[in-house]
């Protein structure tokens, strides 16, 4: 009878025994030990560092000094296309951690309506809420200004499917920045 004919399960299991594509001696195994991590002069050998040298609370707590509180532009809503006037005015910037808390007025169309947002200092991600129960130029409560390049531009997202959102693009009013001058006689450190 041929071998091909017999079943599987009436094979004895000694008759072929299993073998390694690659043989190795079983005294032959050696365990993998990663390599040590050293470093030369504060670099890794990939030479692409050990750390993260960006510290964004740092940059939060510079952002919330030097942030100007009054913010110009205009809000376009997407279901009307219509073009209205719009101003930020910030009475508190806070730093907490890497946000920012923001606290202020947002005047669209010549409507005052108090905000509240964060702003991230690592990702320049904001999200800023209306604190009221008004509509001004399509914006209502529930919705909420979302933007990826801090204060400049941002998107509104309504709170319901049946309003498309707008656009709100404000620039910093240059009167209303608050850049601390250098005193006199402070250090002036050198680049190398």
């Amino acid at each position: 009878m041929p071998l091909a004919a017999v079943p599987l399960a009436l094979l004895p299991i000694g008759l072929f025994p299993a073998q390694a594509a690659t043989p190795v001696a079983s005294e032959a195994f050696v365990p993998f030990t990663p390599p040590l991590a050293t470093s030369v002069g504060g670099e890794s050998l990939s030479g692409l560092g050990g750390a993260e040298t960006f510290d964004p609370v740092g940059r939060a707590q510079l952002l919330a000094g030097e942030m100007p509180l009054v913010w110009s532009g205009t809000y376009q809503s997407f279901d009307n296309s219509q073009i209205v006037s719009a101003e930020l005015r910030l009475a508190s910037v806070k730093p907490m951690g890497q946000m920012i808390d923001l606290r202020g007025e947002l005047t669209v169309g010549g409507v005052t309506t108090p905000v509240q947002g964060n702003l991230n200092a690592e990702s320049d991600q904001l999200d800023l809420l209306m604190l009221c129960e008004c509509e001004v130029a399509g914006l209502e409560m529930g919705g909420v200004f979302t933007g990826l390049q801090g204060l400049q531009l941002s998107g509104w997202q309504a709170p319901r499917l049946t309003s498309r959102g707008g656009r709100l693009d404000l620039r910093p009013l240059s009167s209303a920045s608050r850049v601390v001058a250098p005193t006199r006689g402070a250090a002036v450190r050198g680049l190398w």
